[in-house]
């Protein structure tokens, strides 16, 4: 079983970036949490700060064997409709996630674009939120 966990801007920096906000764990950490976590689960990893780059990520999920797509597109969220198309197109479940909880955050990052075309998001759970996206996507899964 593969699921494709895809990190947008910035989210290179986790863990020296706005602690404050972040936390201090890397996304390096992350990942090898959900390896250790889901042990049975075919990850995917990828992280880009280039726009293009996260969209062409997204495509290869198009008709793949992915039970579905984990995205924190981080500041594409609130300004990409070249992403939330890219989501639309893929068919199986996409869960967004954020780090920090958006809506006790500054009123630009209150409204995500790519959302919307998300079967769902989890947002202010810190690293833990990408647990819960692929929980949700399993469960997704044992449902159809």
């Amino acid at each position: 079983m593969k699921i494709l966990v895809i990190n947008g801007p910035n989210l290179n920096l986790l863990g020296r970036r706005e602690k404050e906000v972040y936390g201090d764990i890397t996304l390096d950490e992350i990942n090898e949490g959900l390896r250790r976590q889901f042990p049975k689960i075919d990850f995917h990893f990828f992280q880009s700060n280039t726009e293009g780059e996260i969209i062409d990520e997204l495509h290869t999920a198009i008709d793949s064997d992915y039970v579905g797509v984990v995205i924190n597109p981080g500041a594409f969220s609130h300004t990409s409709i070249a992403i939330r198309d890219a989501i639309a197109t893929i068919n199986r479940p996409v869960v967004e996630v954020h780090l920090s909880n958006l809506y006790k955050r500054e009123e630009f990052r209150r409204h995500s674009l790519t959302a919307a075309v998300c079967t769902g998001q989890i947002v202010g759970f810190g690293a833990m939120g990408y647990s819960l996206a692929v929980d949700a996507l399993l469960r997704l899964k044992e449902q159809h």
